[in-house]
């Protein structure tokens, strides 16, 4: 699978990707150490800001409290089975880039690398400390985004439990039911 070539896209839009609830792929590096997880439990909390839900067990939980960043990367459909394998291995185990056939790009500002074959990515910093001491909920600031041109409304994957995933599909538009000023990007 070739990497998804994207460009700049403005953060403050960030949302018309994360808000479905799609699953994601996060990324965090600390030093030499790198890992990818897969990520079903997440929450915009603003038009920059995210939460997370990492679980103290994972790898992951480790490596984003002391990098105090990460990447979240929004796979499609057809990443799917990479998806759940991913999930059902730990990145102690090794590099799951260099297991799972990943490029691993460069992020602009952060030391977290980003997913090359994943639609989208977004390049974040930790924003709230007080809650990670007590509970693995991280509040993420979105610093920079990465959308692919094409499709405009790529087909995501959206967990349903128990083994389970909703395919994203058609559209429908209720715009000339909003105000206009609910309308914003």
């Amino acid at each position: 699978m070739k990497p998804v070539r994207k460009r700049a896209f403005p953060v403050e839009q960030a949302r018309r990707w994360l808000e479905p609830g799609p699953v994601l792929l996060l990324c965090t590096q600390w030093r030499d150490e790198r890992a990818i997880m897969t990520l079903g439990w997440h929450m915009m909390l603003g038009y920059d800001l995210v939460g997370t839900y990492i679980w103290d067990a994972n790898r992951s939980h480790a490596l984003a409290r002391r990098s105090r960043e990460c990447t979240l990367n929004l796979p499609t459909a057809g990443m799917l089975d990479t998806v759940v394998r991913i999930g059902n291995c730990s990145s102690r185990d090794g590099d799951k880039f260099a297991r799972f056939g990943l490029d691993a790009q460069a992020s602009r500002e952060v030391a977290a690398p980003s997913i090359g074959q994943c639609h989208a990515s977004f390049e974040c910093r930790l924003h709230e400390t007080r809650i990670t001491r007590d509970y693995p909920l991280f509040v993420w600031r979105m610093l920079h985004a990465r959308v692919a041109p094409t499709p405009e409304w790529p087909r995501t994957v959206h967990y349903r439990g128990a083994g389970r995933f909703m395919v994203s599909g058609g559209e429908v538009s209720r715009r000339r039911l909003f105000r206009p000023d609910m309308l914003a990007q």
